[in-house]
């Protein structure tokens, strides 16, 4: 273990938070509090080049570095942050490529969890969150804010998620919007932004359940838009196909243009997914349907008004990959839609759960 961090001597900082689009958001706050801390220094992070553009004018990070999945593109990003010469490198992830790159940075200060598989390539282990907190459980967020609290950087319970909406991203989405449909910007408002799909069948509420919300939101005033990936037009035109009443959807909007469309959304309705986290990121009023996952450790981590909706299993949390249990995710396909659209009604509304 090294001497305690001289702050005061500190001009660049790394943040290593590699993985999906949620564990970046959920990064924001750890970012937020450097920054605040170090206005003077150089904060960077790293992430994979496929979720980096969600950063995208941010003012709670000077500089983002993207590596790609190749051997080569990983060489030429350690040779980059080798270059850098980082004063303090904090690994939030704790995988083997990510303290890959915490080691390659040859760093003076080098901080992560005692609990990594490779913590020996670090050189202040910090222990449990939970320790750090003092109770448990402890969200994502928190957990992350723990490794920075634990080597002298000031950090709050109230720091929430943020994203920046570039005016690029929002000029370049109400052209495609524009093109989707005949309906003015005035029309399209008040919008309610659903995401239908998951990474697991675990954490994916019904289509048809969806398409039931998709008409409830409709008879309260709102224009749906549901958005999913390319890979994932199938639920898309599911959703589109049980629904009453038309609904506009987008398969090949850009992490920027989703953001700007959370931003101008009145609710988002989804599962537990990075979008979710995007929507909270921007100040969204949200319901997200729960299944398989940890809701302590991965619900909306904002101010604004929001809700999580999930039935109760003794086998939760679970991996995900699949419901051994069951056969089927009952957690999850077992939600009311009746329920989701209480949580609609009193999200709407500012009103908190009971």
């Amino acid at each position: 273990m090294r001497r305690k961090i001289d702050w005061s001597r500190v001009r660049r900082v790394l943040v290593v938070r590699l993985r999906s689009i949620g564990d970046t958001v959920l990064s924001t706050p750890s970012l937020i509090a450097l920054k605040q801390f170090l206005p003077h220094a150089e904060i960077d992070i790293l992430l994979e080049d496929w979720v980096a553009p969600l950063l995208a004018g941010s003012a709670d990070v000077d500089n983002i570095l993207e590596v790609g999945q190749s051997v080569s593109s990983r060489l030429a990003t350690a040779r980059k942050i080798r270059k850098r010469q980082y004063d303090v490198v904090f690994n939030l992830h704790g995988g083997t490529t990510a303290t890959f790159f915490t080691f390659a940075s040859g760093a003076q200060h080098r901080v992560g969890f005692q609990t990594y598989q490779y913590a020996f390539f670090h050189n202040h282990l910090i222990g449990s969150p939970d320790e750090y907190w003092k109770r448990a459980p402890v969200h994502s967020v928190e957990q992350q804010l723990a490794l920075l609290g634990a080597v002298g950087i000031p950090v709050e319970e109230g720091l929430r998620t943020r994203l920046a909406v570039t005016p690029g991203a929002m000029t370049s989405l109400e052209d495609k919007i524009a093109a989707r449909t005949s309906l003015s910007r005035d029309a399209l408002i008040p919008i309610a932004l659903i995401h239908p799909a998951a990474a697991f069948a675990t954490k994916q509420w019904g289509i048809e359940n969806f398409a039931r919300a998709a008409d409830f939101l409709h008879d309260k005033g709102l224009t749906t838009i549901a958005i999913a990936s390319a890979d994932e037009a199938s639920v898309l035109e599911g959703v589109r196909a049980s629904a009453k009443y038309p609904i506009v959807t987008f398969d090949d909007l850009t992490l920027p243009e989703i953001t700007a469309l959370a931003s101008r959304s009145a609710l988002f309705l989804g599962n537990d997914s990075g979008i979710a986290h995007i929507a909270a990121a921007t100040g969204t009023p949200s319901v997200v349907v729960f299944g398989s996952s940890n809701r302590d450790h991965w619900r909306p981590w904002t101010d604004a008004p929001n809700e999580i909706v999930y039935e109760e299993f003794p086998c939760q949390p679970c991996p995900g990959h699949e419901c051994k249990e069951f056969g089927e995710p009952r957690c999850t396909l077992g939600v009311p839609p009746e329920r989701v659209f209480e949580a609609i009604e009193r999200v709407r509304e500012g009103v908190p759960s009971v």
